[in-house]
Order: structure tokens, then C-alpha cells, then sequence
């Protein structure tokens, strides 16, 4: 409980108030109090035009007790996508409160981005009347670099840039700990339940899917350290589907897989066996070769077309030029990809100890069957004894820890970000010289 909800019951009112100044130093405190997913709100604000590259989540997190100004936004630039967290009043509403809310530009477009925050800026000085360079914008990922100058020149307000993995954990820390509905497991039985908030957080490996994948063990709070990853992430897949097809956006590609019948274009156990290959545990579905069937198919065409008598050559051709439908070729893809990744998961997470995976990243979007792959790639070669988890905002985990890095050191219900060794010196310091006047008082 902060100063201002203490009351002249209890003990610690009358305490002086430097340990106060200790744990909340010099920034706004969110109340993450009541803090619940908006559901059911998918239009996107007056300010916001969804598509050419700019995607407003329509999934906001209300804080119906935080009342005081938030004078940032915090934005993660990466390969692709720029992910942007800020926070708006809502000044009519009965509890005065406001929410978190959360859009993405796909980098390539990042002066809509700059353009969108500068209405944001415009917006904050007309509502608080603040100074023109009081806005803060916390910026992490590569983009935070690459783009600094151009931020700077565009905005002209203070750009702070914070380390990206730090980020990464932040961010999931606190959903894991403060928001309600956030995590979940998926299953083609159980699509989404939601997992109950555990004492045991530590430790996890967050498997973070973006262009590339990066995987990191997560031992505590502030403790963590990068044990692998992957290139082939969401910018393999977003590359290699717009040359085999005509699809331009992540989103439409999602779709061509959705639509697609993997054993159009992959070999599967099944074409090899006849029948599922059940002394090592594999049904005739399973994947043997991704794209296995391609070259075989192409080279039965071509014999086809050579053994062909009275054809014409405009027939001939005809017969040789195989084609494989785009959403068969979108489907294998994502496995593929999606396989790799999961296994790759399990042996770091096998490697280091750890049960728990959380995926995170733009390359998930919730979409069922990236998730569902996963999720059984790690039930099967864990055989049930580790679990994954999903979050409904993970692709913001390093923007939400970008924003939560201009707040104080000790915030939310359960703490989720620690103070540092020297608040906490501080911090104890205080306690005992308090204690020792309290025992000297009643002496």
C-alpha cells in the first residue's frame, strides 16, 4: 500500500517519509489495481488508420485507479514491426481512470509511426499544458538506434533508449504477475485457458519470436541470461512467402496457411510407411520432409510428359510445369518453422533445467496453428512434463518493458519489478533506524 492510502491506524503512518522517496524515486506510480484486458473493443481510435502496415490490437489493458498524468510512450522498433505502448485518461469515465493501449507499424512505414507519436505529443499538451520537451519517449530494440537520430530531429523531446532483453523481461514479468487473463495454454482440445498466477515464477525460458528468435532463461527478477536461438524466425517466413507467392502481408499469409493442406508440397510418414510408424511414435501425419514432394512430384510429371505420345510441345510443357497451390506451400512454411522452433525450445529448456516456456513475439499473433504447433512440439519431445504458455499481448513484451522502465523500482500488486541492492540498502537502513526508535520510545 502506497503513503497516500495509509491511514492513522496503521503503524507505518508516522514514519518519516524518506522511505517512501526510497521505493517510488522520482516518477509516476501506476496503480495496476482492478487492471483488466478490455474485451469486445475492436475498432481502433478516430486517430488510428488500421492497414497499409499500422495494426491497432483493440486489446487494451484498463487501469481504473491510476488518475495521475503518464507523460511518456514507449515504443520496440525491430526488423519488422515497431510496437508502440502508451497510456490515455479517460477523463468521462466515473472512475476517471484510463488504459494501456497498444498499436503496431510495420518498421518499413516507421515515419507513420513518428507521425502518430507526435499526435500523441500534440495531445498531452493540450490535455496537461505541459512544456514542449516534457514528453518522454522510451525507445528499445535495434530501431532504437537505427532510428534515434530521425526520433530525435522529429519529435525534439528527451529519447531514452533501454537495453532490449531487459525489456523483454520486464515485460513479461509483469504480465505473468499483474494482469489478470494474460497467459494461457493452447490445445486443439482447449483453445485458451487461462493459468493461474503461480508463487513459483521462477525460473522460465521466454522464447522470443520475432524476425529472428532469441531464447533466454529467466532465473529472477533482473536475472536472466540469452542460451540460444534461431534465425529462422517470423523474417524467414514473411521472405520466403513473398517470393513463392503473391501474398505482401504477414496477416494475409496467416491466411493462405489457414486455407492450405500441408501434404500438398511435405512428405509425410506416411507416404514413406504406408501407415503410422507406431514403434517410435509417429502417426502418418507427421512430417518427414517439409517441401519433400516437390522435386518428386515435378520429376513424375516430367516422365509423365516424356512417355506421352501425340502430344503437342505446348502440351508437353504443360505437363511438366507442376503447380503447387500458395496456401499449401503458406502451411508447410509455418511447421516448418514453427517445428524448428519448438524443438529448439525444449533442448534449451531441457539444457538449463526449466519447465515453464512462454512464446512471445509478432510472428505468433495468436494464430491457432502456430500456437498449437508449438504447444505440442513441446508436449511431445517433453513427453507432458513441460508446459507452454501464450500471451494475448506477445508481441508488446519489449515495448511494455520499455514503458515500465520510467517507473518507479517497487510498483503493481506483487512487486513484479525488484528495487535495486542500493534501494533496498536504503530501504532496510530506514526500517531499522525506525524500529530502533520505536523500541526506544516504549523503553
Amino acid at each position: 500500500m502506497s503513503a497516500s492510502h495509509r491511514t492513522s491506524a496503521d503503524p507505518d503512518a508516522a514514519r518519516p517519509r524518506l522511505e517512501d522517496a526510497i521505493s517510488n524515486p522520482g516518477a509516476v506510480k501506476i496503480n495496476v489495481e482492478g487492471a483488466f484486458i478490455v474485451e469486445n473493443e475492436p475498432s481502433a481510435p478516430d486517430a488510428i488508420v488500421d492497414g497499409d502496415g499500422v495494426h491497432y490490437e483493440g486489446k487494451d489493458i484498463r487501469l481504473p485507479y491510476h488518475t495521475t498524468v503518464v507523460s511518456h510512450v514507449a515504443v520496440d522498433i525491430g526488423g519488422s514491426l515497431a510496437k508502440l505502448v502508451y497510456f490515455t485518461r479517460e477523463l468521462g469515465s466515473a472512475d476517471q481512470g484510463g488504459r494501456l493501449n497498444f498499436i503496431k507499424f510495420e518498421t518499413h512505414r516507421i515515419d507513420l509511426c513518428i507521425d502518430f507519436i507526435k499526435q500523441l505529443k500534440d495531445d498531452h499538451e493540450k490535455l496537461n499544458g505541459s512544456a514542449p520537451d516534457e514528453l518522454c519517449v522510451v525507445a528499445t530494440g535495434g530501431g532504437a538506434y537505427k532510428y534515434y537520430d530521425r526520433l530525435k530531429e522529429a519529435l525534439n523531446v528527451d529519447i531514452r533508449r533501454e537495453d532490449e532483453m531487459e525489456c523483454l523481461i520486464a515485460g513479461l514479468d509483469f504480465f505473468i504477475t499483474q494482469i489478470p487473463n494474460e497467459v494461457f495454454t493452447y490445445s486443439e482440445t482447449e483453445p485458451m485457458r487461462f493459468a493461474e498466477a503461480r508463487p513459483d515464477v521462477y525460473p522460465y525460458l521466454l522464447v522470443n519470436i520475432g524476425s529472428g528468435v532469441s531464447m533466454i532463461k529467466v532465473s529472477g527478477p533482473n536475472q536472466f541470461q540469452r542460451v540460444g536461438g534461431t534465425h529462422l524466425g517470423g523474417g524467414t517466413f514473411w521472405g520466403l512467402m513473398s517470393l513463392l507467392t503473391g501474398a505482401r502481408t504477414f496477416d494475409e499469409m496467416l491466411t493462405m496457411a489457414d486455407n492450405g493442406d500441408n501434404s500438398g508440397v511435405d512428405m509425410l510418414v506416411g507416404d514413406i510407411y504406408g501407415m503410422d510408424y507406431n514403434k517410435i511414435g509417429l502417426k502418418s501425419t507427421a512430417i518427414a520432409s517439409t517441401f519433400g514432394k516437390v522435386l518428386r512430384m515435378k520429376r513424375a510429371a516430367e516422365r509423365e510428359a516424356e512417355d506421352g505420345k501425340g502430344l503437342s510441345q505446348a502440351d508437353s510443357e504443360a505437363k511438366t510445369n507442376v503447380q503447387f497451390r500458395p496456401e499449401d506451400m503458406s502451411r508447410s512454411l509455418l511447421y516448418a518453422i514453427s517445428n524448428n522452433i519448438g524443438q529448439i525450445a525444449y533442448l534449451q529448456s531441457e539444457k538449463h533445467q526449466v519447465k515453464h516456456i512462454y512464446f512471445g513475439g509478432s510472428f505468433i499473433r495468436g494464430h491457432r496453428q502456430t500456437m498449437n504447433t508449438l504447444s505440442y512440439a513441446i508436449k511431445f519431445w517433453s513427453k507432458g512434463e513441460k508446459q507452454a504458455y501464450f500471451l494475448r499481448h506477445e508481441g508488446y513484451l519489449g515495448a511494455v518493458g520499455a514503458f515500465l522502465k520510467r517507473k518507479p523500482q517497487n510498483w503493481g500488486r506483487r512487486n513484479s519489478t525488484e528495487d535495486s541492492a542500493a534501494h533496498k540498502l536504503a530501504r532496510d537502513e530506514v526500517r531499522r533506524e525506525a524500529h530502533n526508535r520505536d523500541v526506544q520510545s516504549s523503553s
